[in-house]
């Protein structure tokens, strides 16, 4: 099974869907969406959705064209250090239809050979305190997971451990995704990451598990296209309350 969920982009859907069909794999329509919740940006998987919603598609919009301010000041940002060319050589990365984002930037650092791979990229050019350092306010959590189930889609709290909070906020978090309409938290990060933290407390507030490689690029991050946590059986999965839907259908 695969899903398709670039960040608040759902152009790439209709090609990973034949791509899949040809292939003999299920595949999953949906997006990642950018919100700033506290302060913090997280991010909301939206999974099964309707990608020609209207109200979806336009959020998405406003979206990417605030990455698209965003990329402009990064860019010249970077200049301003001494690193110049910055936003043609992203937007070469990315794609004639697609917004830069920073994982563009860090590509092209790395590719400049500013950085010897994007993790350091991001520690000296683009994290907090770095000269390429943008802050930057997203949708709120609310309006993210209104999209996403107006769209017909479940709403996932994308990887939760990335966000290093503490045990208080993390609840938060948590409790107000949940009041929100947030159905589910995804474990990431590869075939080596410890789930059990996680899906404790995802059984503590009544969240389904989702899994994911959270695979952007070849050579980009540490996990491979298909790879994810164990989870052990018996946990409440997305995909088996997919599965129970459609054998009740």
């Amino acid at each position: 099974m695969l899903a398709l969920t670039d960040h608040d982009e759902v152009g790439g859907l209709p090609e990973a869907e034949a791509a899949a069909r040809e292939a003999g794999i299920g595949f999953v329509p949906g997006v990642e969406v950018s919100v700033t919740w506290a302060g913090l940006t997280v991010h909301v998987v939206g999974l099964g959705i309707d990608a020609g919603n209207a109200v979806l598609t336009e959020g998405l919009t406003g979206i990417r064209m605030s990455r698209g301010v965003r990329a402009a000041l990064i860019a010249q940002q970077l200049g301003a250090a001494g690193i110049p060319d910055c936003l043609a050589g992203v937007f070469r990365l990315a794609g004639d239809a697609a917004v830069p984002g920073r994982g563009h930037f860090a590509r092209f650092l790395v590719e400049q050979r500013h950085a010897p791979d994007t993790k350091a990229a991001f520690k000296k050019y683009l994290g907090p305190g770095t000269p390429g350092y943008v802050a930057h306010r997203w949708v709120s959590l609310g309006d993210a997971i209104g999209w996403i189930r107006g769209a017909g889609g479940q709403a996932v709290l994308a990887h939760p451990d990335r966000y290093h909070l503490a045990p208080l906020r993390m609840n938060a978090l948590l409790d107000e995704f949940r009041q929100r309409g947030g159905e589910a938290v995804e474990i990431s990060g590869g075939i080596r990451a410890n789930p059990l933290p996680l899906i404790r407390l995802a059984r503590h507030f009544g969240f389904s598990l989702s899994a994911g490689s959270d695979f952007h690029a070849w050579a980009q991050g540490t996990a491979d296209l298909g790879d994810i946590p164990h989870i052990a059986d018996g946990a409440r999965t997305l995909w088996r309350d997919w599965e129970a839907f459609q054998a009740a259908a």
